[in-house]
């Protein structure tokens, strides 16, 4: 009778944590099951993100994060058994915003939303199969998470801008005669560009994921956090600052090839570490949590009070699975939409300007990955003897690797010499920008697009323009016309330009003919 009590004791004690043992065994199966069923289905951008984080510097630090992730959970394992898998039916509305997110950038072309939505779509998946409690206790490694989405390429041209701006500042201050010139500065010594490469854009985004984690395991309060994570973003900034005016300032009392080396080791190896430490060294006397402080407090969680789903694990799983569904069909079946552009297409004969040999002072043509048709050719004033140049592309479709807009594509080719120097005043319906190649040779590009029955200059005007077309139906065609012309005078291009756009007619018209649509 004495044993038979001992072991029913026994029972009761073991039974809720065996109990819980075993439900955290089914619920990860589960998110197993759904976690590789996610990245199978979205394979295409998940392979694209890691090409990303292994080909493209900027995002190197994204392949830290996922073992980040890992240790993070690790970190808290043990608080986490004390808590109580369930599934929780409000994660399925973050699956949903996740895939409605991926199904827009599908549509609009936007490879940052896709990605996006796929991490959504996992954090989502463990919100549902796991329950609010662990969310609770897993808050921050989830939301961790979104650092494993590549951006930030599109701040580059404003930090070039601030970076430049920073170092001649400090010129003036140490009287180093300097003439800036948007992104390049001239000295006695010699002729400096800050270069996408300087622009800091690798080492921000990396200190702001860095001093996310920081704030996270150093910090308690969220005012000391908040703080720290303002200094993470700022002090890169102005730390790159000084390094390009460090760089001129080496060459002004040097060479510039013996500043170019110096920056590259000084930069490369050990300022990297120097901004690291100096944060570190910032933050450490306001650190208010201890080293062996548990991060989650699992016992605390457990006995708070959620609303309990009623939904079963096998329900949960098919809602997913058809939420996750359901924009991979849309699209599928959007993309059959026919879209013909003709087989062949000649660029204008423009009254008061005939065609003349392109050559340039410096090889340039924009660049259009995947068009169907991509023309370039010169103009010249039959008057003024004026030269303009006028290159066209069009698209049946736009698709992944086919955007008529995006990084890379456009007037700007990152894999030339030629470089972003200054934004200029817009065209009607239209975007400019001026570029410089070595010599200098300076050139300005008036852009605009075609696309869903709108003439536009901006890329997000179009990336609208193309989500409708794509989820409503529609035309697909996109055209892309650039007008540019070499700086030959102090006066610029200007002039010329606006003549030969007033010559060549309606754009809008143009574009259509080009794309067979008139």
């Amino acid at each position: 009778m004495s044993n038979a009590v001992v072991s029913q004791q026994a029972n009761i004690i073991d039974s809720p944590v065996s109990s819980r043992s075993d439900l955290w065994t089914k619920h990860l199966r589960l998110l197993g099951f759904a976690t590789a069923g996610i990245l199978i289905l979205f394979s295409r951008d998940a392979l694209n993100m890691i090409d990303n984080w292994w080909n493209i510097s900027t995002y190197n630090h994204c392949l830290l994060i996922l073992p980040i992730i890992i240790w993070l959970v690790f970190q808290r394992r043990n608080e986490l058994a004390k808590i109580t898998p369930t599934i929780w039916t409000p994660g399925l509305l973050w699956i949903g915003a996740a895939s409605t997110g991926w199904l827009l950038g599908e549509a609009a072309g936007v490879s940052f939303a896709r990605q996006l939505g796929l991490v959504m779509m996992l954090q989502g998946a463990v919100m549902t199969l796991l329950g609010a409690k662990v969310v609770r206790g897993l808050i921050f490694p989830l939301f961790y998470s979104f650092f494993l989405v590549p951006f930030g390429e599109e701040f580059v041209p404003f930090l070039q801008t601030v970076t430049a701006d920073m170092a001649m500042f400090l010129l003036g201050w140490v009287n180093i005669p300097a003439f800036i010139d948007g992104i390049f500065i001239s000295t006695p010594t010699g002729y400096f560009e800050v270069a996408e490469a300087c622009s800091g854009i690798e080492f921000l985004i990396a200190m702001i994921a860095y001093g996310a984690l920081v704030s996270n395991i150093c910090f308690k309060s969220w005012r000391r956090r908040v703080l720290f994570m303002i200094a993470a973003f700022i002090v890169p900034i102005i730390g790159n600052g000084i390094r390009a005016f460090g760089t001129i300032y080496i060459a002004h009392h040097t060479s510039t090839d013996f500043a170019a080396g110096f920056d590259h080791i000084f930069y490369g190896w050990f300022f990297f570490a120097f901004i690291l430490v100096l944060l570190m060294a910032i933050g450490w006397p306001f650190f208010d949590r201890k080293v062996d402080e548990q991060m989650i407090d699992g016992d605390a969680i457990e006995q708070s009070r959620f609303r309990q789903s009623k939904l079963q694990p096998a329900v949960a799983m098919i809602a997913m699975a058809v939420i996750i569904a359901v924009p991979v069909l849309w699209t599928s079946a959007l993309a059959t939409q026919s879209s013909p552009v003709p087989d062949q297409i000649a660029l204008p004969e423009v009254a008061g300007w005939e065609r003349v040999d392109y050559r340039p002072r410096y090889d340039w043509a924009p660049r259009f990955d995947g068009a169907d048709h991509h023309l370039l050719g010169r103009y010249r004033n039959k008057t003024s003897g004026d030269e303009v140049d006028l290159a066209i592309a069009v698209y049946d479709r736009q698709e992944e690797g086919r955007e008529i807009v995006g990084y890379g594509q456009g007037a700007l080719d990152p894999g030339t010499k030629w470089s972003w120097t200054r934004n200029l005043p817009n065209p009607v319906s239209g975007n400019a920008i001026q570029i410089t190649a070595p010599g200098p040779v300076v050139r300005d590009v008036q852009s605009f697009y075609r696309v869903g029955g709108i003439l536009t200059g901006s890329g997000t005007a179009v990336k609208v323009a193309t989500l409708k077309s794509r989820l409503f139906g529609g035309n697909q065609q996109a055209v892309a016309v650039l007008v540019s012309a070499e700086k030959v005078d102090e006066k610029g291009p200007r002039l010329a330009m606006d003549s030969f756009r007033q010559a060549l007619g309606r754009i809008d018209k143009l574009a259509d003919e080009m794309a067979g649509l008139r």
